[in-house]
């Protein structure tokens, strides 16, 4: 390894580069307690029917097989916590959401970083492979993984992007951190359809079931949403932020300065009755180069009819105490 390449001018180059933090991993298997954990999450396919997570689990378990040579990780972290967000009484976004597509951003940021630290044998990821991306930042020493699933990074909280670069040079690593939860569990009480799990069961203390998850069901399902689970969305018609807005971490949460991660004028002042009469043409145009639009258009409108459903339910339910409170008072 060159004097120049070394993991604290990559770091370097990394915050240059707008990322949050930056730390390196030394590549290798993941560990027999993690293998243990997702092999479990798999056999008990608690991916709901995002089969894709239960392919190239080899890979997964041993990132090595994803690049001839890999030796180190570098891993980064790119804040998304909103300067400017949709009005509380309007229809919600995930705040991941409101801006251009994380992946491209992201992607686009490592290709740079290698370009900047002169490597040309390289592969860069960001969700977008079968990468464990917050067991390689834990290790990578950005943070820890919290009982809601999403990395904590100490005084900055969990919004944040991750990606990865693979390179096949030996760099100084980082130590893992380990977890600042605690006996909290205000994410898990938060959530409102229990995918977050907390138990004495060692095998299923802290578990992650994805079918229950507001976020599968508004982003990855294809088709309807059960009732039990829609009448929980509130009014948030793109995944669901609840479990991070409750993490105490994310009080010390800055907002983001990435342009690219700004959302349109167009979408802070859409109402509930425009997202009512939204075409397709106008969705093409709001939704271009977002992330939003993994769930399609005809997801997204299948989102705003449930919340629909969710109002008329509350309307008709508060009509019939009204009258039933008018028919006591009458007899």
């Amino acid at each position: 390894m060159s004097l120049r390449l070394s993991s604290r001018y990559i770091k370097t180059e990394a915050s240059a580069l707008g990322f949050f933090a930056c730390g390196v991993a030394k590549a290798d298997a993941i560990s027999n307690d993690e293998a243990v954990r997702l092999r479990l999450w798999l056999d008990r396919k608690n991916y709901a029917d995002m089969s894709y997570m239960a392919n190239h689990t080899d890979k997964r378990l041993d990132p090595r097989l994803l690049m001839d040579g890999l030796k180190s990780i570098v891993c980064v972290a790119l804040n998304y916590s909103p300067a400017r967000r949709i009005p509380e009484n309007e229809l919600q976004f995930a705040a991941y959401a409101l801006g251009q597509d994380y992946h491209d951003i992201v992607k686009a940021k490592l290709h740079a970083l290698a370009a900047k630290i002169g490597i040309e044998h390289y592969r860069v990821f960001c969700d977008s492979a079968p990468v464990l991306e917050r067991y390689w930042a834990v290790q990578a020493g950005l943070g820890w993984v919290g009982k809601n699933h999403q990395l904590i990074i100490p005084n900055a909280g969990s919004m944040f992007f991750l990606g990865e670069l693979f390179l096949d040079v030996e760099l100084e690593y980082d130590s893992p951190v380990k977890s600042r939860c605690g006996s909290c569990h205000a994410c898990i009480d938060a959530c409102p359809t229990g995918a977050l799990c907390l138990n004495s069961n060692e095998e299923t203390a802290n578990e992650f079931n994805a079918t229950l998850c507001l976020s599968y069901q508004t982003i990855e399902n294809r088709n309807d949403i059960p009732v039990e689970l829609a009448s929980k969305m509130g009014n948030t018609i793109y995944g669901c932020d609840r479990c991070q807005v409750a993490c105490p971490w994310n009080r010390f949460a800055k907002p983001t300065t990435e342009q690219l991660l700004q959302p349109r004028e167009e979408l802070l002042q859409m109402t509930r009755e425009r997202w009512n009469n939204l075409t397709i043409d106008e969705y093409r145009r709001l939704f271009k180069g977002s992330a939003v639009k993994r769930a399609k258009y005809e997801g997204l409108m299948r989102n705003i009819r449930a919340i629909n459903g969710n109002k008329d339910m509350i309307d008709n339910d508060n009509e019939n105490n009204n009258l039933n409170k008018i028919d006591g008072e009458n007899k």
